[in-house]
């Protein structure tokens, strides 16, 4: 990383000099940060996932695990003194349509960590890695629930909501259940009794019917929403990425869950089991998936509609990150288990387009929170135009 000096000679700004004071840090700290674990983990998660180049690439994917572990660390730390020392003003989260959405963030980035310490944690810790994930994941369980039942709640009854205003960020509370059903996939093989199996593919699946159902029905309202309004403000333009996210994160759960969940489900009696859910766990996420390429396909199109007005950096701009990453997931995975060599190609495709964000993002993000300008809580801002 840069010397800060030389940063700063070369931005010609001091450390956090676009707050008004230090501890603005923490007051103007939201949840928003968390998709920038988020993204950073989801591409440490794809770069493990091309064997190709694996040997290259496993220290750069091992090493943006770790720095994701960091980042989560940070800003739990950051928005817990939010709460502690700006409680009022914290609490006002609660009523605001767009930032409330991305508590959200906080399982999903949770999750993506769990994942990486099932795919890198044995090498570095041993089975005690498994151990950790179980209590953890039951922690990121919990917390997605809550999420995916809290914040419709509070849409329902104390947030005003308008359809001309609606953006996929709607996404964001619900989409957290499915993730968590991904790492449940992922995790159930590690555990050695065979009923708390049973309980975690079982978990799974249900959270993945609690995730999905609900997220296609807000993509069909952001629809007719578009249609009926056009495209969001230039200032929302990375939201139309968000559409991915329950698409490919719902097709990699059909995919790992079918994998991982056949045998556990055929040992506990259900004859047949292992080939009917790998059928039909295919089958099903090649339709979803199919309905991402269709999202992918209008998300490129308007951003490119966008850039051409200019597009300002905000946070936001992780919209494209997480969404794009699971996605590349998805159609790896379906290479492995089509052996199609086309998805296998679309998928690397997919992960250097991810890279290349994922390098543009991060710089703009590393020069923004230098600068302090990125610390900013809409909810604050909306208090003091009220």
């Amino acid at each position: 990383m840069s010397d800060p000096s030389l940063l700063a000679i070369s931005t010609g700004l001091k450390p956090l000099s676009r707050l008004q004071h230090p501890r603005d840090l923490i007051r103007q700290f939201t949840p928003n940060w968390f998709t920038v674990v988020m993204g950073t983990g989801v591409v440490a998660l794809a770069l493990d996932r091309l064997p190709a180049t694996h040997a290259v690439l496993a220290p750069i994917a091992t090493g943006l695990w770790l720095a994701s572990i960091a980042l989560f660390a940070a800003c739990c730390a950051l928005y817990t003194a939010r709460w502690i020392f700006f409680f009022d003003e914290a609490r006002r989260i609660f009523g605001h349509a767009t930032v409330s959405m991305f508590f959200g963030a906080v399982p999903m980035a949770l999750a993506t960590l769990l994942n990486g310490l099932l795919i890198f944690g044995p090498d570095r810790i041993g089975s005690v890695a498994a151990t950790i994930a179980f209590g953890l994941w039951w922690l990121d369980v919990a917390l997605a629930v809550i999420c995916a039942v809290a914040i419709p709640y509070l849409m329902f009854t104390r947030q005003e909501h308008h359809i001309d205003q609606m953006t996929a960020v709607w996404l964001l509370p619900v989409v957290a259940a499915e993730v968590a059903a991904v790492s449940g996939g992922l995790l159930a093989p590690t555990v050695a009794d065979a009923g708390v199996q049973l309980a975690v593919i079982v978990t799974s699946f249900i959270l993945w019917g609690v995730s999905v159902p609900l997220a296609l029905s807000i993509l069909a309202i952001l629809v007719l929403r578009m249609a009926l309004h056009n495209l969001p403000p230039r200032e929302m333009a990375a939201s139309s990425w968000l559409s991915l996210g329950p698409l490919g994160t719902g097709a990699l759960g059909l995919l790992v869950l079918g994998q991982a969940g056949g045998p556990i489900l055929a040992a506990q009696g259900f004859g047949g089991a292992q080939d009917s859910l790998r059928i039909m766990g295919l089958i099903s996420a090649l339709i979803l998936w199919g309905y991402g390429a269709w999202w992918f396909l209008l998300s490129f199109a308007v951003t490119l509609r966008y850039l051409r007005g200019g597009v300002p950096f905000n946070l936001g701009w992780w919209g494209y990150i997480f969404p794009l990453g699971v996605y590349a997931l998805a159609t790896l995975r379906l290479g492995e288990v089509t052996g199609l060599s086309g998805f296998a190609w679309l998928g690397a495709g997919l992960v250097g387009l991810l890279v290349l964000l994922w390098l543009v993002v991060a710089g703009r993000t590393l020069q923004g929170a230098y600068r302090g300008e990125l610390f900013v809580s809409p909810c604050l801002t909306a208090a003091a135009k009220g």
